[in-house]
């Protein structure tokens, strides 16, 4: 596609954890528990508050459509303040701190004094029914020319369990937004602007890593379509696909409204009708189930129901979405019966009962009530009658969903989503304190260094400035254990064991460092480090993996393992030569078990093999 013909707009949010030692409005530590853990719980049933406007945000309006019960699991790292039962303490000055620094590398302007505010969420994912939050920083400098509009310091929400159940280990947990202009053109770029906001977040060495701790929100427009948001991209190689995904939602949606037009279809008059007698001796499990089945006729509509708007998705699906929010678990339409337990008889009846004609699509609902039923039935003649408006494309809150389409969650949010939070006090951010904040190195010029100062090949010094282990290769090299020792086993051996199956994950920081020092002192070759790392891992301390290795042999003995080895395989070494030299490096090092360094071994058998084979060919 020609994305810059097409209009294509994008920016991104980026919501990254802080690795702090305790919440942002609490004193509870940023731990994250298993949720057999949790010692007690809770519900609570959570509604919107009008804005200082005296309006209800159009998005916490469409939550309210259903009200769910939501239950939250406490634990013994968890209080009051997570549990909406107590004000919350002054804001954590470390996770200031952070932002602050990360406001400075992309040389924003910070906000001279702080205020609080309650962002409206009524979605289950804080006990509240509001997200804490603060403007912190604002026009900072993207690499591709682009802003960063702003960076704000928020409470992080409650981890979902399943359906209405939360876990309230991670609400609270500081949480940076960073949100850009609209400055992305091609699918490419905003995947690119994303792996280079994340370098940035890393680069601080004050950012939480692993799956859910960074999440990128996607902003996707299209000429005559609409700004579409994308909630909760957790893999970045999904984001550029991701926004394939939407501009192709996007045109779909405006050829259909074209196609409904040209048709002359009409949402005018359309209602919905009772018509649970009907399916009273269905064998449908689902419509059997109902207490209430309401259906109705959408003139023009046949066979566009059903037509694919992106992978796995239809313009049936969004209609699905729309009426999911009263409670019912979706809809059946004609373009897709018989099915479902439904016969051709029952589709037929249907048919002519609602007065459908050739080109028409019957749209059903199945409630547990007469007001679910109904509340659904409007939901879809309200997202239908979109599909033929001027545009066709509604301004909405999307989830991605795993393939990396999207399904429909509820309207943009507005202004009246916001208001003052009375129960934190304003904090300032005077010029000494600015001016006290420093940059740190960021990990692109670390790995340059890396490779600059350690000789480390420039791949593997990318992928050590980004690991995860880098402070324990901070660590060791202060330690004076040599970077490339330290490099090989953290990047490559390590590597090599998990694909093994060997639990790397139980062998500490302090177990490498360990392990380094027998191999720096002399208590072990390099080549006996992943040896040491199995017998460590399986339980043994760095004394015990020692000892369970071969003795050390001694220069004249290893010698003698040489030529014995060499004149067992003397036809081969005659035949390759110095190309001998490889296959029989495995041969010794397996004699010695680790406990000679390889340089050594390479040189004697070089020797060796050069002696053996001298004279012996033309």
């Amino acid at each position: 596609m020609d994305y810059k013909a097409l209009g294509l707009v994008a920016g991104i949010e980026i919501h990254q954890q802080l690795d702090t030692r305790r919440k942002l409005f609490c004193n509870c530590p940023t731990t994250l528990r298993e949720v057999r853990e949790h010692n007690g719980e809770f519900f609570r049933y959570l509604r919107a508050t009008v804005s200082e406007m005296g309006e209800i945000d159009r998005a916490a309006k469409e939550e309210m459509k259903n009200n769910r019960k939501f239950l939250y699991y406490t634990y013994d790292t968890t209080c009051l303040v997570e549990n909406d039962e107590e004000p919350p303490a002054p804001l954590n000055d470390e996770a200031l701190t952070v932002c602050l620094t990360i406001a400075k590398m992309f040389g924003m302007m910070p906000v001279p004094q702080l205020h609080t505010m309650r962002k409206l969420v009524i979605d289950g994912s804080n006990t509240s029914g509001f997200q804490r939050t603060m403007l912190v920083a604002f026009n900072g400098s993207l690499p591709n020319g682009g802003e960063i509009e702003t960076i704000c310091l928020e409470e992080e929400a409650a981890q979902r369990v399943k359906d209405e159940v939360f876990s309230l280990d991670r609400l609270g947990i500081p949480l940076v937004e960073i949100t850009t202009s609209p400055c992305m053109h091609t699918p490419e770029e905003v995947q690119s602007v994303a792996e280079y906001i994340g370098m940035v977040l890393r680069s601080t060495g004050k950012v939480k890593r692993g799956i859910g701790t960074i999440r990128q929100d996607v902003n996707i427009s299209i000429a005559q379509g609409a700004r579409v948001e994308i909630k909760g991209v957790q893999e970045l190689d999904l984001i550029a696909e991701v926004v394939r995904r939407e501009v192709q939602r996007q045109q779909n949606l405006l050829r259909i409204r074209d196609e409904l037009r040209t048709r002359g279809a009409t949402t005018g008059g359309a209602t919905g009708l009772d018509i649970t007698a009907l399916f009273k001796e269905t064998k449908s499990t689902v419509l059997k189930k109902a207490k209430k089945i309401h259906a109705v006729t959408l003139k023009g509509f046949a066979g566009l129901v059903g037509r694919e708007i992106q992978p796995e998705r239809r313009l049936g699906s969004e209609m699905s979405d729309y009426a999911k929010k009263c409670g019912v678990g979706g809809i059946f339409h004609t373009d897709e019966l018989p099915a479902y337990g439904v016969t051709a008889e029952e589709v037929g009846l249907l048919r002519s009962h609602m007065n459908a004609g050739e080109n028409d699509c019957v749209i059903l609902v199945a409630g547990a009530n007469e007001k679910q039923a109904a509340c659904a039935i409007s939901q879809v003649i309200t997202r239908a009658t979109l599909a033929l408006s001027d545009k066709p494309v509604p301004e909405e809150t999307r989830k991605m969903l795993e393939s990396g389409s999207t399904a429909y969650m509820r309207p943009l949010p507005g202004a009246a989503r916001m208001y003052p939070e009375t129960d934190v006090l304003p904090v300032i951010i005077g010029d000494e304190r600015w001016s006290a904040v420093t940059i740190p190195e960021l990990l692109t010029e670390k790995a340059e260094r890396f490779a600059r100062e350690y000789g480390i090949e420039k791949n593997y010094a990318l992928q050590l400035a980004a690991s995860e282990k880098l402070p324990l290769f901070d660590h060791a090299l202060k330690e004076g254990i040599k970077p490339k020792l330290a490099a090989f086993t953290l990047l490559s051996t390590v590597t090599e064991l998990r694909r093994e199956g060997v639990d790397v994950r139980s062998v500490s920081d302090g177990a490498y460092l360990a392990i380094w020092r027998a191999v720096e002192g002399g208590k072990a070759a390099k080549e006996a480090v992943p040896d040491l790392i199995r017998s460590i891992a399986k339980g043994s301390s760095i004394d015990t993996a020692l000892a369970e290795l071969a003795p050390a042999v001694s220069r004249a003995e290893l010698e003698t393992i040489v030529r014995k080895i060499i004149a067992e395989r003397s036809d081969f070494v005659a035949e390759k030569g110095k190309a001998a030299l490889g296959p029989l490096m495995g041969v010794v090092m397996e004699e010695v078990r680790g406990s000679v360094d390889g340089k050594v071994v390479s040189e004697i058998l070089r020797r060796e093999i050069e002696s053996a084979t001298a004279g012996k060919k033309p």
